[in-house]
C-alpha cells in the first residue's frame, strides 16, 4: 500500500504565532511529513528572528515528502505578506484566504491527504472584505464548490482527556434555547457517530448529551428544553442504533469517573463544551471539523498576536492537530483498503 500524501498546513494570520509554531513543529516532529502553504520569505524571516536553524525548501506538493527529512517543505503562495509579528494587517488577508482555498483544492486533488489550519483573525479578514462568518463556514463553502452537496460542518474539540461537540457555537447565550431543535441535534449526533467510527476506529461510539438547564431541567422544574428538545433527539438516535444517553446534568459530566463512561459529549452551547476541555487540556486540545468531505484539524487556540515572534508560543496544540490528522488519514486509508 502506498503512503498517503503529506499533510498540508495553512499559513494562518502571518502576524500571529502560526509561523512560529509551524517552525517549532518542524524542528520537533520529523515523523509525520507535511508541507506549509505559505509565503516562504515569511518563514525565513520568522526563523531568523527566533534564532531557529530551519532550512526552507520551496517545492511542489508532490516533492514535499522527499525533501521533508532535510528541510521544511513550503509550497509558495502567489501573494506575499508583510507578516510583522503582533501587527495584523488587512493587506495580508488575501494571502491568508489564498492559503485556505488552495489547501482545500490540494486535498481535493489528492496532492495533500488532510488539512491542518493555522489560526486566523476573523476581524482582520472582515476589514479586508471577507464575507464568511468564520474559518469553518468558509471551509464549508469551499467543500460545497469542489465536492458538491450540502456539507454540514460540526465542531469537535478533541483531546486525549476529553472530546466535546458544542451544538451551538458563536451565538449569544440568550439565543441558545431558541436555536436548539431536535432535528439539528439528531443530525449532529449522526455526523459525530459516523466520524468516530470512520476516523477514530470506534465501532459503536458512546455519546452523551448534556442538558441545557441546571440538573438537566429537574424534570421540567428548571426549564422544558431538556424534556421537549434534547430527550427526543436522544431517543431518536437510540432508535437508530446508536449508543447514546442524556440529557445529563452538565455539572457532573466531566469528572474523571464520568468521562470514562463515554467517548464524546455533545453540549448545548459553546462554554458548556469549551470550559471543561480547556481546563483539562488547555495546551493540547485540537479543533476538528466533522461533516466535511475532507479531514480538517487545527490547534485549539487563536493567533496570540501578543507573543508572536517572541519564541514564547507553544507548538503543542499544533503538534497534536498534525498527529490527529495523520491518525484520521490512516483510519480512512485502512477502512478503504
Amino acid at each position: 500500500m502506498t503512503s498517503p500524501a503529506p499533510l498540508c498546513l495553512t499559513q494562518g494570520d502571518p502576524s500571529g504565532i502560526g509561523p512560529d509554531i509551524t517552525l517549532a513543529l518542524y524542528g520537533a516532529r520529523r515523523d509525520l511529513p507535511f508541507f506549509a502553504l505559505a509565503d516562504p520569505e515569511l518563514l525565513r524571516r520568522r526563523a531568523a528572528a527566533l534564532g531557529l536553524a530551519v532550512k526552507i525548501a520551496e517545492v511542489a506538493p508532490e516533492l514535499a515528502a522527499d525533501v521533508f527529512p532535510e528541510a521544511l517543505p513550503v509550497v509558495p503562495l502567489a501573494a506575499r505578506v508583510a507578516g510583522e509579528p503582533g501587527r495584523p494587517d488587512p493587506a495580508d488577508a488575501p494571502a491568508t484566504i489564498e492559503s485556505i482555498a488552495r489547501a482545500v483544492e490540494l486535498v481535493h486533488s489528492g496532492r495533500a491527504s488532510a488539512l491542518v489550519t493555522n489560526p486566523i483573525a476573523k476581524s482582520v479578514l472582515y476589514r479586508a472584505g471577507f464575507a464568511h462568518p468564520g474559518h469553518t463556514e468558509f471551509l464549508g463553502e469551499l467543500a460545497r464548490q469542489l465536492y458538491g452537496g450540502a456539507p454540514r460542518p460540526v465542531m469537535l474539540l478533541w483531546s486525549r482527556e476529553l472530546a466535546v461537540v458544542p451544538a451551538t457555537i458563536h451565538v449569544p447565550l440568550a439565543r441558545v434555547p431558541a436555536l436548539l431543535n431536535t432535528d439539528d441535534l439528531v443530525a449532529i449526533g449522526t455526523i459525530v457517530a459516523e466520524a468516530f467510527r470512520r476516523d477514530f476506529g470506534l465501532a459503536r461510539p458512546r455519546m452523551v448529551f448534556a442538558g441545557l438547564n441546571p440538573h438537566a431541567g429537574e424534570e421540567g422544574a428548571l426549564g422544558r428544553e431538556d424534556i421537549e428538545i434534547i430527550a427526543p433527539a436522544v431517543a431518536h438516535l437510540a432508535a437508530l442504533g446508536h449508543d447514546v444517553r442524556g440529557p445529563l446534568p452538565a455539572d457532573t459530566m466531566f469528572h474523571a469517573a464520568a468521562r470514562a463512561t463515554y467517548d464524546v459529549a455533545i453540549c448545548a452551547y459553546h462554554d458548556q463544551a469549551l470550559i471543561p476541555i480547556k481546563t483539562l487540556a488547555f495546551d493540547s486540545g485540537v479543533n476538528v471539523t466533522l461533516g466535511l468531505p475532507f479531514i480538517r484539524t487545527s490547534p485549539d487556540h487563536g493567533t496570540a498576536f501578543a507573543i508572536a515572534g517572541t519564541g514564547a508560543a507553544s507548538p503543542t496544540s499544533l503538534t497534536e492537530a498534525v498527529a490527529l490528522a495523520a491518525r484520521m488519514v490512516r483510519a480512512r486509508t485502512e477502512t478503504m483498503a
